[in-house]
């Protein structure tokens, strides 16, 4: 324990100092890994296009991987399937049949469900739903998971201080520095379910390999789907698609691209933590 601890330690730092890479070179850096965890700016169409590039170079030259999408949520796992059965190949029956919730920009993810077509590569649903979460933030865990759900996640003993301390400053930068502060027990046991429910989803997948695509949060080692996921970290690459400007903290690689424009999600009324 002790030493997953030093190597994951370790990575966080490497990953800060990384300096920004190409398709190729990320794709080069699967090699070996049972995990692929590569982040997004959610809106950010440039980093999406790199970390689509990287993905569609390592698949080409052979890799095979299982795809898992935070844009999916779990209890669509059964409707991918069905569609994919109804119309082999036709990623826009997918997103239709599965994706209809959440609000995500579904051009920018249709590449990403085709290339698991193309392919015929698992495509899974990996998230915890916003019902379900809300169920979590109101009323704890055990209005989602049983208690041996709990115990098979890894969220039946407290959250450790540091993954507390890191996610409530992300919580509260969300917020523009007002986060209701009697929802945040609640809030980090859903932010936590989440990352625990990810890293279950690729679990099975670890022999043939699996990609998580999701926030660039989800796949920081620090505070993360990495946390969740058992065994060797040596196994796991987080690869962070950052906009420039931004900080890169908890990351193996950082891939830098120019941020979008957006209005100053601080200067009116607080946002809301997806």
């Amino acid at each position: 324990m002790v030493a997953m601890v030093v190597s994951l330690a370790l990575a966080v730092l490497a990953g800060c100092a990384t300096q920004p890479a190409s398709p190729e070179s990320v794709s080069a850096a699967f090699a070996g890994k049972q995990y692929v965890l590569l982040g997004e700016v959610h809106d950010n169409a440039a980093a999406q296009d790199q970390r689509l590039r990287a993905l569609t170079h390592a698949v080409e030259a052979g890799w095979r991987p299982a795809v898992a999408m935070e844009q999916f949520d779990r209890e669509r796992q059964a409707d991918i399937d069905r569609a994919r059965k109804e119309r082999p190949g036709d990623a826009d029956y997918v997103i239709e049949q599965a994706g209809t919730q959440g609000g995500w920009q579904w051009p920018l993810y249709r590449p990403v469900v085709a290339l698991a077509l193309q392919y015929d590569l698992p495509l899974l649903a990996a998230n915890l739903s916003r019902a379900e979460a809300s169920k979590i933030v109101r009323g704890g865990l055990g209005e989602v998971f049983p208690e041996d759900q709990q115990a098979t996640l890894g969220l039946d003993k407290p959250l450790p201080a540091d993954l507390v301390d890191a996610q409530t400053a992300v919580l509260d930068a969300g917020h523009c520095g007002h986060f209701p502060k009697a929802m945040l027990p609640g809030m980090l046991n859903a932010q936590a379910a989440r990352d625990a429910v990810m890293a279950q989803t690729l679990a099975p997948y670890a022999s043939r390999g699996a990609v998580l695509i999701a926030g660039n949060g989800h796949v920081r080692r620090d505070l993360g789907v990495p946390r969740w996921i058992g065994g060797d970290a040596g196994k796991v690459l987080s690869v962070g698609y950052l906009e420039t400007g931004s900080t890169a903290q908890g990351f193996d690689q950082v891939v830098r691209v120019p941020a979008v424009e957006r209005a100053d999600p601080c200067a009116g009324a607080v946002v809301k933590e997806r």
